[in-house]
This record gives C-alpha cells, structure tokens and sequence, in this order.
C-alpha cells in the first residue's frame, strides 16, 4: 500500500480503527474520518494520517471530505433495537442516512479519481445482517442489505477502470457498539453479559467466540491487495458459520 492513501469512515474506534492501522501499517496515508473528534485526531496522529471530523448523519458534508484517494473503507454505522411498530421513523432514517446514502455519497465522489488513474479498492463493512435477518433489527438489517446491492453495482460499473468493491460481512466483533448490546440484552433479558454472547448473540454460529476487529482489518487489507483484481461483486463471510445454516 506504499504511496496509495486510503479513506475509512468511523475510523475512531472498532472496526474502523483497525482497518485504519492495518493500511497505514502497510504503507498508505488514511484519512481518518470520524464525528469523535479527539479519538480522530489522536489515531490520525498516531498513524501520520489526517483527521476529518464531521458527522455523517449530514450528507452535504461528504463534500468536505478528500475526493482523491486509492482506497475507500465504507465502516460507519450506528444500531438501535426495537420491533418494527415500535420504531421511531426518525431514528430508521437517520441509519439508512449514515449507512446507506453516506457510503453512496462517498463513493460518487471518489470513483472519478479511481477510475482516471485506473485503479482503486472499494470494501464496505457491511454485516452477517447484510445477508440475513434478525428481529428488532429493521433499520440495521435494511441498510445493510441495501450496502450490499450498492456495492455489486459499483462491482458492475467500476470492472473496466480497474477499480473492485466488495463487501466484508462479520457476525458480531467486539466492537463498542456490540459491548453496548450485550449489556442491554444482559438487562432486558434477566441472565449474565456472558450468556448473551453464548445463548443470544453467538446461538447461530458454529464457532462461539466474538470477532476481534484486526481479524477485520486483515480481509479488508487482503481485498486491497495486489492479486485480488479480479475478486468484486463478493460478500466475504467472517460470520463463524452462521450462514452455513
């Protein structure tokens, strides 16, 4: 990744700080993109990277953001749990705005400059939930599937500029937003954080133990590589045998 740079959103904390120390570890300037702003500034430095501090849920101000870059890390989300007739609207749409029109954004804005150098890598963090439902989990579940079909398009459209988009979908990582989960499934269903992991969150999955964010980091690098040209249009699995179900 030597002279390329690379830009991640959400890239504070979780996945997407992993993802930003994994490429800048290889070699490329991050631009480190992140509505936390301390957390930003002290990863960018960190790294030698650049800081961008905005708040995604504000979709003019992609426009702020580096058009010119070789690698787009699509990572910001948010989740919020609740049955379909009880969701707020406003909350529905403030996550389809963060993680679906975002990353839309995003990418008409970088894919011009990738396709005149005729190159770029395209991964976007999408979930287990791209890919399959859950309950109390429509917002999350609409915008990840909508990320994935988002991502094929770009697949189809970008092939002949030597550009690749591809989705990496984990099950549950060990994450902020996954830790706040298991305490709120600890207290809504009366049993320990430990049981939620293994009887709520990991009961699907053949291997029974969290996602660390490196591992992540690591397939989304790999699809960044140099031999994987001709891997787009996918959905990696990272799901600890949930979908073989």
């Amino acid at each position: 990744m030597a002279g390329r740079t690379a830009l991640v959103t959400g890239a504070a904390s979780g996945i997407g700080l992993a993802c930003a120390r994994a490429l800048a570890d290889a070699g490329a300037h991050v631009h480190v993109v992140d509505r936390a702003g301390e957390a930003a500034e002290r990863l960018a430095d960190e790294l030698g990277g650049t800081p961008w501090v905005v708040d995604l849920s504000e979709p003019d101000v992609v426009d702020t953001l580096p058009a010119d870059v070789d690698v787009v890390v699509n990572n910001a989300g948010i989740q919020h749990v609740a049955p379909v007739h009880a969701f707020p609207p406003d909350l529905f749409a403030l996550i389809q705005r963060v993680m679906v029109e975002t990353p839309f954004r995003v990418l008409r804005r970088t894919l011009p400059g990738m396709y005149e150098r005729g190159w770029g890598r395209v991964v976007n963090i999408s979930s287990v939930h791209g890919l399959r439902a859950s309950p109390y989990k429509s917002a999350y579940v609409t915008a990840k599937h909508a990320l994935e079909g988002l991502s094929k398009v770009v697949a189809l459209e970008a092939a002949e500029h030597g550009v690749t988009s591809n989705c990496v979908c984990p099950g549950y990582v060990r994450t902020p937003l996954v830790e706040n989960q298991i305490a709120d499934q600890a207290r809504t269903h009366g049993i320990s954080e430990e049981e939620v992991v293994g009887r709520v969150m990991l009961e699907r999955s053949a291997v029974k133990r969290l996602i660390e964010p490196a591992d992540v980091a690591e397939a989304v690098l790999w699809l960044c590589g140099p031999r994987t040209g001709h891997i787009t249009g996918s959905s990696l699995s990272m799901d600890g045998g949930w979908t073989a179900n």
